[in-house]
């Protein structure tokens, strides 16, 4: 099948552009290396992460750079799925200009999940956190918008685990100290045999099932490797409000 074709697949991607990479590519070494002269960022199991082709990276959530460092970090640059909140003012047009896709999260977000689309079905990364919220990254609870994305596209789902983004106790917004280690973690891909039109509920609650059983199985075995701990919960009256839907959240499509 053509290229697009499979942008005409429904969901249909060819009508929406491939978010902006100009930034995205370029700044990635200078950003790494300003980061790594305030903390010391360790990536683990780049391999695991295809070296072609389109793939999702599904991480855990507990800090506030998080997303910024699975877009610089990651093997290969990613298209990480923001909050729409963080698109406001300056900081948001400098998002938008290093790809990053803004999220509607108080509804089903039709063009996200087209944006998704494209950049997986022009062979890019997207990233996303299936948590939907920053908290103490457990996986209690699991949006089903990266089993819809794996189902439509057939793209791998490469688990993440984030460590040391924020210290126990540290509020939502807070930032680990100086010289800190921050630990990123990939793991083994699982593969999600994609599903023509229509999905069905059915199927998108089955795979998202899967999908948390195998990163919460990641994230155990990248706790006992790495002998590090999560932060645990975010204080009290310090929450990071997840509405629902979500992306795709509603299912079938």
């Amino acid at each position: 099948m053509s290229a697009g074709a499979v942008h005409r697949e429904p969901p249909r991607s060819d009508n929406v552009p491939h978010p902006y990479r100009h930034l995205l590519h370029p700044l990635r070494p200078i950003s790494r290396w300003l980061i790594r002269r305030r903390w010391h960022v360790v990536v683990h199991g780049a391999e695991h992460l295809p070296r072609t082709g389109g793939a999702i990276l599904a991480s855990n959530h507990i800090g506030v750079i998080d997303g910024p460092l699975l877009a610089i970090f990651a093997p290969r640059p990613v298209h990480a799925l923001t909050k729409a909140e963080m698109f406001e003012g300056r900081a948001g047009r400098f998002l938008t200009h290093a790809g990053q896709i803004r999220l509607d999260r108080s509804q089903t977000d039709p063009r996200a999940v087209k944006e998704c689309l494209r950049v997986l079905r022009d062979g890019g990364v997207v990233g996303i956190f299936p948590e939907g919220t920053r908290g103490d990254g457990e996986l209690r609870r699991f949006h089903r918008g990266a089993a819809y994305l794996a189902l439509v596209s057939g793209a791998p789902v490469v688990p993440v685990a984030m460590f040391g983004t924020r210290l126990p106790g540290g509020a939502k917004s807070s930032l680990p100290p100086k010289r800190a280690r921050l630990d990123i973690v990939l793991g083994a891909p699982i593969a999600v045999t994609p599903q023509p039109w229509p999905r069905t509920r059915e199927q998108v609650a089955v795979t998202t099932a899967l999908l948390r059983d195998h990163l919460r199985g990641h994230l155990d075995a990248s706790i006992a490797a790495l002998g590090r701990d999560l932060p645990g919960p975010l204080p009290p009256g310090d929450t990071d409000p997840d509405p629902t839907p979500g992306v795709a959240e509603q299912g079938a499509s």
